[in-house]
């Protein structure tokens, strides 16, 4: 009896004294994303579910601008996942004046070149980019870079606004002009 009250003190002083710390376990799987909000113009849409699910979720994906400096603006894949109640991103503000906020997760498993979006499961088979209104360029069908994949659904959009492309300054002085001889 007295070396199980002893070892049992032992253990009471142990872990009263001990480290401090708290052992971290090993976790199986990662934490929930980091959101981080961000504002996108939408350029394009690449793939949507049509017709959309009664009972499942549907998903959109498009090729975005994303803001990553006072006027200045990079391409992403932004796949949008909403419910069959949700409004779908495209019925929202299909226009590239609009400027949507969502609160979005980076994805680096999905990101993708353009041809890859436009890829079917036929072979050689591509179904072209439906562009925005007003989108001031439509040439990304050659782009060889991987576009950054963010993930966002319709519970994490916060607002969009209207926000006029500026157009291209006219530039000041005088134009030169071709030789008339």
């Amino acid at each position: 009896m007295k070396k199980w009250i002893t070892a049992l003190l032992f253990l009471a002083a142990a872990c009263i004294a001990g480290p401090g710390k708290q052992a971290k376990g090993q976790l199986l799987w990662p934490g929930p994303p980091k959101r981080v909000p961000i504002r996108v113009r939408l350029v394009a849409v690449a793939l949507a579910d049509h017709p959309r699910s009664s009972f499942f979720s549907s998903h959109e994906v498009f090729v975005a601008e994303t803001e990553i400096a006072h006027e200045e603006w990079s391409l992403i894949k932004l796949v949008f996942t909403f419910l069959p109640y949700q409004e779908r991103l495209s019925e929202s503000g299909f226009d590239y004046s609009v400027v949507h906020q969502v609160s979005a997760w980076r994805d680096e498993h999905c990101d993708q070149t353009v041809e890859e979006l436009t890829e079917r499961s036929q072979p050689n088979r591509h179904e072209p980019l439906i562009y925005s209104r007003n989108v001031p360029r439509a040439d990304l069908d050659g782009r060889p870079i991987p576009l950054p994949c963010y993930e966002t659904n319709a519970d994490n959009y916060i607002k969009s606004t209207v926000e006029p492309v500026a157009t291209p300054a006219k530039p000041h002085g005088p134009i030169l002009r071709p030789d008339p001889r």
